[in-house]
């Protein structure tokens, strides 16, 4: 049983990144999202690195650069492609997904065991994401769906992966790593999508720099860390508390509505947290527990 301390602090980060939204709409209106991603990524790296002062080794770095890449760069602007041509509904139903693909590159990568259990957690979780985001005004750009899927694949790769590739150093390190690869590759398409750099106020330096340290170097820190103690199909699950709490800010705090189907599709999600979460007996157990049944009274029949 994974202990509730780590799955909480694990969902702590999904959940802190569903209050992206309202901050970018707060305090970062208009401004381009390579840029807010770039200014997310890199400088939260930048100082982890001056706070751990451990670079990592060189026949690391292509690893290191491959995990930022999905993690953070692919990922990051195949999300922003997505939500720009897809309602935000549209685009967070098909980023719940990802569990599936985790699913099944676990299995290719890590040979995990695919359970019944995992595999209808995940569509669970879809079906209540969909019903607590989906609005009637849906609709669907071939563009826009094959880039929310790709975000999705890439963010399922980069969490199989770091798993994978667990360098056996602290997590506020391996952190600091993935987060700097991930915002020097931004760079170039930063560049590309900005005509101009904008000039920013204070209150956008105030949301940079939330969603820099607080959404970007406390939530990995948290994430990595829990890929490290938690199976990467159960981890993935916990993505649903993105857009839940996206939706609960939203009415509290925007006006926006709550209805009746929203409120069944966050139970949902929930419970397809919790399914996620129940581990199916293992082979031994269920054989020994065959072994020590009582036999059948054939008589009684």
């Amino acid at each position: 049983m994974i202990p509730s301390k780590d799955l909480a602090l694990a969902a702590l980060a999904p959940a802190i990144w569903g209050s992206s939204y309202i901050v970018t709409t707060t305090f970062l209106p208009g401004e381009s999202p390579y840029l807010v991603a770039l200014l997310r990524a890199l400088p939260a790296g930048l100082l982890l690195l001056l706070f751990v002062r451990q670079l990592p080794p060189l026949a690391l770095l292509p690893k290191i650069f491959v995990l930022g890449a999905l993690n953070f760069s692919v990922f990051w602007a195949l999300l922003f492609l997505s939500a720009y041509r897809l309602p935000g509904g549209v685009a967070a139903t098909l980023g719940a997904v990802q569990p599936l693909f985790v699913l099944g590159l676990s299995g290719a990568l890590l040979g995990t065991r695919i359970h019944g259990k995992g595999v209808a957690a995940a569509l669970f979780g879809i079906v209540g994401v969909g019903l607590l985001v989906l609005g009637p005004e849906a609709t669907l750009d071939p563009l826009g769906v094959v880039a929310g899927l790709g975000g999705a694949l890439s963010m399922a790769t980069g969490v199989v992966l770091t798993r994978k590739w667990q360098p056996g150093v602290p997590a506020l390190t391996f952190t600091a790593w993935q987060l700097t690869a991930g915002g020097l590759l931004l760079i170039p398409v930063a560049i590309i999508a900005l005509p101009a750099w904008p000039t920013l106020t204070a209150g956008n330096l105030l949301g940079l720099a939330y969603m820099s340290l607080i959404g970007g170097a406390l939530t990995y820190i948290l994430w990595f860390r829990g890929i490290g103690r938690i199976a990467p199909a159960q981890i993935s699950l916990l993505g649903v508390f993105s857009p839940l709490t996206a939706v609960t800010l939203g009415a509290l705090f925007a006006g926006e509505s709550f209805t009746a189907l929203q409120a069944a599709g966050a139970l949902v999600a929930l419970f397809s947290v919790w399914l996620g979460q129940q581990k199916p007996p293992h082979p031994a157990q269920a054989s020994a527990a065959q072994t020590a049944a009582p036999a059948p009274n054939i008589a009684a029949r």
